[in-house]
């Protein structure tokens, strides 16, 4: 009789595992919510012009999560235009509030600039350079230019050949001063601001800082370039 009731213990706790859990997030459940938000966040892109081929990946069909009293939420972990393999978290944030993750692969097709023809470093870009071609946008972390303003005065920072994507680790920001040049410098406060000469002594980008020398003072002090010929210090 003991080890009648034995047994059927045993029995009734491998059913137990063996069994469904009721009212719980299963796999499919998880599939189906990462599939629909790729699937809508495809349609919206096809929208703006873009092709987009994807699948989901799998989840082991033993995966069980708590039961979500809310809609499960879905979103992309990083930017899809910079990874051809995205994930979507997919989570739950009711009463039991669970995360997980399901990896995809996915391809953007869309417009983007190329080289016209071949570049040479240092050559400053204008948009008869470039040239829109449908490209896979998330074919490398580095990115892809869309829009011929975003180039125009830029300068090659190495040389490509005909057809490159255009990326922006390919371009840099021309001078906006160079070494001996006669500059303005602008000491800004929150009410007022004082301009005096002086002559930069490297050469500096817009947004980089410089040391310039003030002409009336022969001080030499670091400011940052604002704009061609300008250098601004914060007082």
């Amino acid at each position: 009789m003991l080890m009648r009731t034995i047994f059927l213990a045993i029995v009734a706790l491998l059913a137990s595992f063996a069994a469904p859990v009721s009212g719980a997030t299963s796999a499919d459940q998880i599939l189906q919510a990462t599939r629909g938000f790729v699937e809508q966040w495809a349609k919206d892109q096809s929208e703006q012009g873009y092709e987009i081929i994807f699948e989901v990946g799998h989840i082991d069909s033993r995966v069980s999560l708590a039961e979500c009293d809310q809609p499960l939420e879905t979103s992309f972990t990083g930017d899809p235009l910079q990874t051809n393999r995205p994930s979507v978290q997919v989570s739950c944030s009711g009463e039991r509030p669970w995360r997980m993750y399901v990896g995809t692969s996915l391809e953007i097709h869309g417009p983007a600039l190329v080289a016209a023809r071949p570049l040479a470093r240092g050559e400053r870009l204008t948009e008869k350079l470039v040239s829109t071609q449908s490209v896979q946008l998330n074919a490398s972390r580095k990115g892809a230019l869309t829009k011929p303003e975003n180039i125009a005065g830029m300068m090659m920072r190495r040389p490509v050949s005909t057809g490159t994507v255009i990326t922006p680790d390919l371009l840099e920001a021309p001078n906006a001063v160079e070494r001996g040049d006669h500059v303005i410098i602008e000491a800004k406060a929150r009410t007022f601001s004082i301009s005096s000469r002086g002559k930069a002594l490297a050469d500096a980008a817009i947004g980089e800082q410089v040391l310039v020398e003030n002409l009336s003072s022969s001080r030499t002090i670091k400011g940052t370039v604002v704009a061609d010929g300008r250098v601004e210090i914060p007082m």
